[in-house]
């Protein structure tokens, strides 16, 4: 096997651009991004023959070198985040996005991102206006609250208030809510960039109301509460709540903040899951500032929603800080009209996605789950395709012991390793993110939409069916 006279026969750069197929390339694409993937595709194919022992084999993708670059050229102009179906069965999936937003708040939402808005202006008075104006008057409606606003998450949320009410003084906080939440960030990292300092009470699985009371001083700008929704703590526990702070608060003119982290707006307890406290019960207890996600239980876009007394949301208002956090004109709209469900609990349930996963009656998610089932086997795949019983989560932090019963579709690779065919599912035009279990490939159709049920059953009968 001659290699230098292998690397000879590799077309040179001028030679390739000459060539209609790499002509069209340029055409369609551009010519600096066809002439980055001949570079690359030259290397990798130089490698290639460098480290190949059979002549064939390299002759073969030295044939394969043109079509190699066109898939190069098309990868870099496809968008690398895309949609993808969630058969995990986790409703708030981190990492897959969170709370989706449903298609029609997204159409509603198209119309005012796609084109100009009243973002900040006044249709009223005819001059600028507060983007915080569009939503404020909702959620002050649905939680009780006096005044509101939003930043860009939940994190910017507890920096912003900090920063607002308690930058150069202190902050109590109990040493069981000492949270950390994904990525690393945790509660006492983000209260130093406020310029708070923060002063822990009590212990791990214990706090007293009495811890507050001694260690308040005259540096101390705020007592913090912070709901422990990623984990729990059991056994031999006590915690302090709003309504045993707000005494102490008062009688040294201090504020209580809570962080409620999740954001519930409706009691999950009557639709069968565990009782998770909601924005509104912090608020009629009397709490000051109250924060918390909007892409989690909320069910919205990304954001850090805030609501409690006027005098401290306008504090927050006029922060600097607040211009580097605020949020853009997609999630004041989504938020608008996500929150415009909340003014029926009926239709919030049924109309925002996150509710409607977590609210499913299992009778329907098992009449889903056969339907997938005879979609996939209409297809006649070389696998045994079953629907089993199994359990779904909440995720994002929220809820941590919570199970909900929930059906899954199971699918047995006759052919096929588990592995290599979940490998094979994340890597398709959609792609698909499974549960495996038992070397099964499960999808939890709990959080599968139905319209998705035929792209399911086409793009496995592609991976599955030429093994026939």
């Amino acid at each position: 096997m001659n290699k230098n006279l292998l690397y000879r026969s590799i077309p040179k750069v001028d030679v390739l651009l000459e060539s209609q197929t790499i002509q069209e390339m340029i055409e369609r694409y551009s010519r600096d991004s066809v002439m980055e993937a001949i570079r690359a595709e030259m290397d990798n194919l130089r490698a290639f023959i460098g480290g190949c022992d059979e002549e064939d084999k390299a002759q073969e993708q030295i044939a394969l070198l043109v079509s190699h670059i066109g898939d190069a050229v098309e990868k870099m102009h496809t968008p690398n985040m895309k949609k993808v179906i969630n058969g995990t069965g986790t409703i708030l999936h981190t990492n897959l996005g969170r709370a989706p937003i449903s298609r029609e708040h997204m159409k509603k939402a198209f119309d005012i991102v796609t084109g100009y808005s009243n973002l900040e202006y006044n249709l009223e008075e005819g001059r600028r206006g507060e983007r915080y104006s569009h939503f404020e008057k909702l959620l002050c409606k649905i939680t009780g609250a006096e005044a509101a606003m939003a930043v860009n998450n939940n994190a910017s949320s507890v920096l912003l208030i900090l920063s607002s009410l308690a930058k150069g003084g202190e902050v109590i906080v109990s040493r069981g809510e000492l949270i950390e939440i994904g990525g690393k960030f945790r509660i006492p990292d983000v209260m130093t960039q406020s310029g708070a300092t923060l002063v822990e009470v009590g212990t791990t699985n214990k706090t007293h109301v009495s811890d507050y009371e001694e260690n308040i001083t005259e540096e101390t700008k705020a007592l913090l509460k912070v709901h422990t929704s990623n984990y729990k703590i059991v056994g031999f526990t006590e915690s302090v709540g709003i309504d045993e702070l707000m005494p102490i608060a008062k009688e040294h003119g201090i504020p209580v903040i809570e962080d409620l982290g999740s954001g519930v707006l409706i009691d999950l307890s009557k639709y069968g899951l565990t009782y998770e406290p909601t924005v509104q019960e912090s608020v009629a207890k009397g709490a000051d500032v109250v924060c918390f996600s909007g892409d989690k239980l909320f069910g919205g876009p990304q954001a850090g929603i805030i609501v409690g007394k006027k005098k401290y949301i306008d504090m927050m208002k006029k922060n600097q800080l607040t211009r580097a956090l605020r949020i853009d004109k997609f999630t004041a709209a989504a938020l608008e009209l996500v929150l415009q469900e909340y003014l029926s609990e009926e239709q919030a349930v049924q109309h925002i996605p996150v509710l409607r996963m977590i609210t499913e009656p299992l009778d329907e998610v098992a009449r889903r789950a056969r339907s997938l089932a005879r979609t996939i086997r209409s297809t006649d795949l070389p696998a045994k395709v079953d629907v089993v019983s199994c359990e779904s989560q909440i995720g994002g932090g929220s809820l941590p012991m919570e199970r909900i019963p929930s059906m899954a579709v199971a699918i047995h690779p006759k052919h096929e390793s588990v592995a290599a065919l979940e490998d094979q599912m994340r890597h398709l035009t959609v792609p698909m993110i499974p549960r495996t279990v038992n070397d099964t490939i499960m999808l939890d159709v709990r959080t599968v939409e139905t319209e998705d049920f035929k792209l399911i059953a086409a793009e496995l009968q592609e991976l599955l069916g030429q093994e026939k």
